[in-house]
């Protein structure tokens, strides 16, 4: 449980599989219609109660498994809260799609309006964790969701300010009209700043693992290091045109035929249900 090659791979199977989950329950909810997202959300508590119990149970467990367990949790409470975000359960007060022509400031804030509440309860959650674990001695679950979040805030901006591949094929019919909200764009000011800030503190992580003078601090930074990693790789998906959505695509069921498409992303797109890129 100490190898540093298990724990990697223990987070890259995990990342995989998780994702997956999620988007295969989301899909077939849209399958099925009705309230069968909030079914899946309400079905689903179970992990959210074991992901709390768990982290508050691995705070003084210095042992290796109290690291696999702390990350674990936390990954427990992140994919409950991403759940029923997909689901349009936690979203934000703003379900339109985004006119086109308005003024930069305002494209924010219906940007932001659309995953308003969801943001809050994610940093809320990061809050209560970060209240319960200062001063314990293990606060791997504690860094493993600061990592997702932020991670994800990056990814949203990096959304909003506009990358040169954006998938909408996983969007859940909830959330079709986010796709507006999102811009194709060769570059974006904040892209770099998200690769330099996470290669760093992925960097930072390995430091820490090398460094660490019990089982549980290494491990846990070597999980870190790992998830940290995950980011970064997601974050030049966005980039590089590599299939990534063959990663998860052949677990789903096929969309019913007639479903409707996402609304248009800004900047020239023109197959909303599938990978776009900018034209060069």
């Amino acid at each position: 449980m100490t190898n540093p090659w298990i724990a990697s791979l223990a987070a890259l199977f995990l990342w995989w599989f998780s994702t997956g989950v999620i988007l295969w329950r989301v899909r077939w909810a849209d399958q099925a219609g009705g309230i069968q997202h909030l079914v899946s959300v309400i079905l689903s508590l179970p992990l959210l109660a074991l992901g709390i119990l768990g982290l508050l149970h691995s705070l003084n467990d210095t042992t290796a498994y109290g690291a696999y367990a702390a990350f674990l949790s936390a990954l427990a409470i992140w994919g409950w809260i991403e759940l029923a975000f997909l689901s349009g359960i936690i979203t934000g007060p703003n379900t339109r799609p985004c006119p086109p022509g308005i003024p930069e400031w305002e494209r924010f804030v219906r940007a932001f309006g659309t995953l308003a509440y969801h943001e809050v309860l994610l940093a809320v959650t990061v809050i209560l964790i970060a209240d319960v674990s200062l001063g314990a001695e293990n606060i791997i679950g504690l860094w493993t969701f600061v990592i997702l979040f932020f991670a994800r805030v990056s990814a949203k901006l990096n959304l909003f300010f506009g990358v040169p591949r954006i998938h909408t094929e996983f969007l859940p019919r909830p959330l079709l009209h986010l796709a507006s909200h999102f811009r194709l764009a060769p570059m974006n000011w904040v892209f770099p700043i998200s690769i330099t800030a996470l290669s760093f503190a992925a960097a930072c992580w390995i430091e820490r693992a090398w460094a660490a003078q019990t089982e549980e601090a290494f491990v846990g930074h070597v999980l870190l290091a790992a998830i940290t990693l995950l980011a970064l790789l997601e974050h030049w998906f966005m980039v590089l045109p590599l299939p990534d959505q063959k990663l998860w695509r052949w677990m789903l069921p096929a969309r019913k035929p007639g479903v409707h498409l996402a609304p248009a992303i800004t900047t020239g797109a023109t197959a909303p249900d599938t990978t776009l890129t900018v034209r060069k």
